[in-house]
């Protein structure tokens, strides 16, 4: 899809985090952004606000994080994830401080390990019964 549609036209906010993938989709990209977590050049937009090349936009993700990207180009139709990055946005996050990769480390370690396995037939009865609920 080498010939996508590539433009310097402004952008819903919200179509334009759908389509260069830093959202899944259009609806949780508006949710994000009516709950705070976006800003662009500074200021908590709405999903409606138009965006365009230059424009600098803050994500917070998970554990506090925030991803800082800057706009290069708009399109609205979806591309591969790997042609999004490139074509439609840099990112320009500082690296982690050593505190912040400490804590991600803290974390990382206790995590539990191994996979998560539900129990069977007789675990279950006698954890109903070491809860109390049946006799």
């Amino acid at each position: 899809m080498a010939d996508a549609p590539v433009s310097d036209r402004p952008l819903r906010l919200d179509v334009w985090l759908d389509v260069a993938c830093l959202a899944k989709t259009r609806s949780e990209a508006q949710r994000v952004v009516k709950g705070g977590k976006i800003e662009v050049n500074g200021e908590k937009p709405k999903p409606n606000r138009d965006v365009k090349p230059g424009d600098t936009i803050t994500l917070t993700r998970p554990l506090g994080r925030k991803q800082v990207v800057r706009v290069l180009g708009t399109c609205e139709q979806h591309l591969p994830k790997a042609e999004a990055k490139a074509l439609l946005y840099e990112d320009i996050t500082p690296p982690p401080t050593p505190e912040e990769r400490a804590f991600l480390q803290l974390l990382k370690d206790t995590r539990p390990r191994g996979p998560v396995v539900a129990p069977d037939k007789r675990e279950r009865r006698e954890l109903r019964r070491l809860k109390g609920r049946d006799s």
